[in-house]
Formats: C-alpha cells, structure tokens, sequence
C-alpha cells in the first residue's frame, strides 16, 4: 500500500513514526520547505540550501538505524558558530551542496539512515509563507515568514506562499499520482499543513489523485490557529484547495469536545469522522505514536 503523508515539523514525524509501525507500506513524506527560523533559517540564509530542520525530522522519523537517528538529531549547545544546530541539518546541508539535485541529496541521506521510505521536498526551491493578520486592535498587518507566522497571535485571515507558483518536485507529484491514501496533518495548519494546497502542481495532482484521503486533526490549536474551532481546521482546507475531498477525519474524541460540528465538517468533505484515543497518556497535546498507529491501522486496513 503506498501512502504520501504531507507536512513538516513534529506532527508530520509523529506521523511518520506511527506508519513505520505498521507492516507493508511504503511511506512518501513530502515536507514543507519554507522554514525560515533557528538552525533552518540560518543555512538558508547563509548557505542558500533548502531549510533541513523538516526534512531531517522526516528522515529521522522514518530511519532504520537508530544510532544514526540519534545523531542526526543531535543538537549543538553552547554559544559558538555551531550552537543550535542539529548533526542532520549540516550533513544535509554538505550534502545539498554536493549535490546541485536536492532530491538526490535526501535520497543518500536516507540510505545513511536506512530509512524505509522515501522524504522529498515539495519544492526543489525554498519559499517564504506571507500572512494577512487581524490584531486583537482591529487592524490588519502582513506578517511575513513561517516563523513569524507561526508564533502570531492575531486571528489569521489568509496565508500565502511565494513564489506563488513554485515548481512542484516532480517526483512528489509521480508519488501523489501513484498512491492509494494521502495524509494530511497533524501539524502546524497555516506553515506546515496548508502549504502544500498553495503549490498549484501540487495542488492539481492532490484533487486528480485516484487515492483515497485522510485528515488527521491536531490535539490542540496553537498560536497561528488560536481563533480556529477544530471544525474550522476542516474548513480552512477547502478554503485553500476548493473541490477537496476526503473519505476520512481522524481526531481524539477528547480533543473535539462536542463531536457534531466536527462530525458535519467532516461530511463537508465528504469524509466520516473517526474518533480514536492518539494523545500521549500524560495528557500532554502530542500525538502518541503507538496509539496513532492502531488507529491507521483500522483505518487503512478497512479501505476508509
């Protein structure tokens, strides 16, 4: 069974921890290249390399070697030039550089990890994420890049990405094509999740793909989505991609409160609402591997 997961940052490797659990699939991850912020944004802007924080949590999520999983996520401490870097950032940093074909440098690094899958960008160029905010004072700002994006507290009218038309990795779109689920969330909505509905290609190749699809709701809203109900979650993707279908939402009944307006979001993408128990046990607003695991296991065995 093939699955394209789309995303970046830790729902997307929680996402990818609990499909590696389950026996005969084969995982594409297509992650987010915007990134902007901390060790990302640093070899973006000195190096001109895509931003590898998503993509080595991709590959990590996903790696066979543990040890050098471990490694990969290493992170320098400390106040020198080095500080704040995870080990996987720069060897995917040296290898971008070795290699002019960014997908040709993942494809190595997921041979040094093992990693029983495929990680690709969605873009072989890096791209910025622009956001229309509403203050809490009425009035409307531009906020621009994903980082900032990501920790604004207004209510987030619109979200963009530029260049508005990037060109898709040709390689994410033969996956898309080719795959019998795709995968969308958990993950930050506005900056890891929506953006692969802005990338016209790949927009295209999501609602022409003959798989079958899957909304994997968060466990809490975060600050770009602090003024979104989790109905409006649902919503927001149409809104970036009209004529999106899906056949099914997964969310944690504890998470959804009232379950009816999720339940009647859900048919507005003509999806079924599943609830399932896929937090942490300490209560925490983390997706729990395992537990999520079981649940896609129910899913995708059952054909949605």
């Amino acid at each position: 069974m093939k699955i394209v997961a789309f995303g970046g940052g830790h729902g997307l490797s929680a996402s990818l921890r609990a499909l590696r659990q389950l026996p005969g699939l084969d995982v594409t991850a297509v992650v987010t290249v915007a990134d902007d912020g901390g060790s990302s944004g640093r070899l973006r802007a000195e190096r001109g390399v895509l931003p590898p924080g998503d993509l080595r949590q991709a590959l990590a999520a996903l790696a066979g070697d543990e040890h050098a999983a471990r490694l990969f996520q290493y992170r320098f401490a400390g106040a020198d030039p080095l500080a704040g870097h995870p080990v996987g950032n720069l060897v995917l940093c040296g290898l971008m550089e070795l290699h002019p074909d960014p997908v040709v440098a993942l494809d190595e690094a997921a041979a040094l990890l093992r990693v029983a899958g495929r990680v690709l960008p969605m873009s072989r160029v890096p791209l910025e994420i622009d956001a229309d905010v509403l203050d809490g004072d009425g009035q409307l700002r531009l906020v621009r890049g994903q980082h900032e994006v990501a920790i604004s507290t207004g209510h987030v009218e619109a979200v963009r990405i530029s260049p508005a038309a990037p060109p898709a990795c040709a390689e994410a779109i033969e996956a898309v094509h080719h795959a019998d689920w795709l995968i969308f969330g958990p993950g930050s909505w506005y900056t890891s999740v929506i953006p692969h509905l802005l990338v016209p290609q790949l927009a295209a190749a999501i609602l022409t793909s003959p798989a079958r699809r899957l909304v994997t709701l968060n466990l809490a809203a975060e600050k770009e989505t602090a003024s979104l109900t989790v109905p409006d979650h649902v919503h927001a993707l149409t809104r970036y991609l009209p004529g999106l279908r899906a056949d099914v939402v997964l969310a944690d009944g504890k998470a959804v409160g009232d379950p009816e307006p999720v339940h009647r979001a859900a048919e507005s993408l003509g999806a079924r609402l599943v609830l399932a128990p896929v937090a942490v046990e300490d209560g925490g607003p983390r997706h729990d591997p395992t537990a999520l695991a079981v649940a896609l296991s129910h899913i995708l065995g059952a054909g949605g």
